[in-house]
């Protein structure tokens, strides 16, 4: 053979892989949709990019969101509005990269865990299934960080074992705890990422380095100007008593750590969460945008004495202005707060279409580890 010649991976032999066809199970509303469709990587061989085949959610307000955002000029993907329980995971079609950011309501830090034995735990074996028929390149899962102490941390180690000897060939994982703040997104959220490259690939892929700079709330909201007419973009009205309440906590603190008069205090007895109106701090990330929660739990602005818009919100999540949310205000700080910063899918995605043109790129060790499997 001439040693000159170099040999042409499975992916790059025929024109129609330059594109990967990636599905979505538990797609949200599109955080990491709208990256898949953005990111894309070119080489001297090869212009790299992502191409949907389909994406599934229950939900019909977010299966709204992701179609008329994400599939608007895709007319070829197909789109599965029901319950994963009732999905026929083995008519689902084959693809090149699966994603899925399984439920995470029973591992989250706020609230009750319950791990693996509550509603939501078990349903990332369904993404086991459709791997194990597929044999995709690549597989991307994410979840929240309180993943890791769920069951005393043995339902982590589960599933980065099913994960890490699924299918055919098993996959090589990087399992990393993303703290987004530290990749330009205006929020601390910290997120498990799985990322894996089929066995029989002799992939390895790292963890993109973080960036120096972090992004504020302020530069977030302020530039540029959120239009007064923007989707989403209703500003909440609440009670005197809240007004009053907001009016005397400054920023970065909240309703417990603040000096309050008496009849202003909440009545509270028991866990007492930190993120109850808590105000923003304007020159720093926003503190986590959750989906879900009572009074108290909205995130509130640092000079305004109200709660940030859905819109506001999105913002946070990088979400542009032109996405559209459908749904009602509650379905819609759902949607937001359940799904992945777009800007920070981009950046892991943009990593693994490198990976694959065998591209270096500046990195770091994973925080949880690389998972070589053992199947070959």
């Amino acid at each position: 053979m001439n040693k000159n010649h170099k040999e042409i991976p499975i992916w790059e032999k025929s024109k129609k892989m330059k594109k990967f066809t990636v599905g979505e199970m538990f797609s949200g509303p599109g955080g990491i949709g709208l990256a898949l469709n953005k990111t894309k990587h070119l080489t001297e061989y090869v212009n790299y990019s992502f191409e949907h085949s389909w994406a599934s959610d229950y939900d019909e307000n977010t299966a709204k969101t992701y179609q008329e955002n994400i599939f608007k000029k895709n007319t070829k993907a197909k789109y599965f509005c029901q319950d994963v329980k009732t999905l026929d995971i083995q008519s689902l079609p084959n693809v090149d990269g699966f994603l899925y950011g399984f439920p995470c309501n029973d591992f989250s830090l706020v609230g009750k865990s319950q791990g693996e034995k509550g509603k939501f735990g078990g349903l990332y074996k369904y993404g086991i299934e459709f791997i194990q028929k597929s044999n995709p390149l690549f597989i991307l899962a994410e979840n929240v960080s309180g993943i890791k102490s769920s069951n005393e941390g043995e339902t982590f180690k589960k599933i980065i074992s099913e994960l890490n000897n699924a299918g055919k060939y098993g996959y090589d994982l990087s399992v990393h705890l993303y703290k987004f703040e530290e990749y330009g997104v205006p929020q601390r959220r910290h997120r498990y990422i799985i990322v894996g490259t089929r066995g029989d690939l002799n992939l390895s892929f790292k963890i993109p380095k973080p960036r120096n700079k972090q992004k504020s709330s302020r530069e977030a909201l302020e530039i540029p100007p959120i239009k007064k007419d923007s989707f989403n973009h209703e500003i909440p009205v609440h009670s005197k008593t809240v007004t009053a309440r907001l009016s005397k906590i400054k920023p970065g603190e909240n309703a417990w750590n603040a000096k309050l008069p008496k009849e202003l205090r909440l009545n509270v007895k028991g866990a007492k969460l930190s993120q109850i109106y808590k105000r923003l701090i304007a020159d720093r990330p926003s503190y986590t945008i959750t989906g879900s929660g009572g009074g108290g739990t909205h995130v509130y602005h640092w000079e305004e004495d109200r709660a940030l818009t859905n819109r506001e919100k999105a913002r946070l999540q990088t979400f542009p202005d032109h996405f559209i949310f459908h749904g009602g205000k509650e379905s819609v700080r759902n949607q937001v707060g359940m799904a992945v910063p777009v800007k920070g899918a981009e950046i892991i995605l943009k990593a693994l279409l490198k990976t694959f043109s065998n591209n270096e790129y500046e990195s770091i060790e994973p925080s949880f580890g690389y998972f070589k499997n053992k199947t070959l």
